[in-house]
């Protein structure tokens, strides 16, 4: 028994040491898992940080298109505690100097921030692809919501993207698309139910 007991004593003493030792790293652990409330972890850091230059690319259009009324940031600190803040997006609305939540944008103004945070994308994406281009960039509609002024700043901001070598497509059914875009156009007919394609080149 005494044997016993002083063995029991020595493993306690050793796990006691072992639980200090093993405490820092868990701790290093929930830190670069966010495990830990408020704590974005490692990785959303991370993508924060990449976030970060989609949304100076993106702004760097959204503002022009916008007639310099928005501009989109990560929301630093979240309402909900429980919630790791970090990859949260909102609008700073230049007319009130305030910031709103993405979601309270107009079908027209969504528009213009999602074409805004895609060709961001492509932006940084080509900075860290080691020289891989994104010559294209397809279009899939949305115009239809946009005014006469948000269509027009649309435009040239697809123009000035065009300019710089890029082919841009772009998929509308907006009769005044069809007008700016004479270069060339793929053109779907329906005919009798059966649909009919065909490219107009000017």
């Amino acid at each position: 028994m005494e044997a016993c007991q002083n063995r029991l004593a020595d493993l306690q003493k050793d796990l006691a040491g072992r639980e200090s030792r093993s405490a820092a790293l868990r701790r290093l652990a929930n830190v670069a898992t966010g495990s830990e409330p408020r704590n974005p972890g490692f990785h959303r850091f991370v993508l924060a940080e990449r976030l970060d230059e989609v949304l100076l690319a993106a702004n760097r259009r959204l503002g022009p298109m916008s007639d310099e009324r928005y501009r989109l940031q990560r929301v630093r600190d979240e309402e909900n505690r429980r919630i790791a803040a970090g990859l949260n997006l909102e609008v700073l609305d230049g007319y009130s100097g305030k910031t709103r939540p993405v979601d309270t944008l107009s079908g027209g103004e969504s528009f213009q921030a999602a074409l805004s945070l895609a060709l961001g994308l492509a932006d940084v994406v080509q900075q860290h692809s080691g020289g891989v281009k994104l010559d294209t960039v397809f279009v899939d509609e949305g115009f239809g919501s946009l005014d006469p002024n948000a269509l027009e700043l649309a435009m040239r901001c697809l123009e000035d993207l065009r300019q710089t070598g890029r082919l841009v497509g772009v998929i509308s059914h907006v009769a005044e698309m069809k007008e700016r875009i004479r270069d060339a156009q793929l053109r779907v007919t329906n005919v009798h139910g059966v649909s009919e394609a065909r490219f107009v080149v000017t």
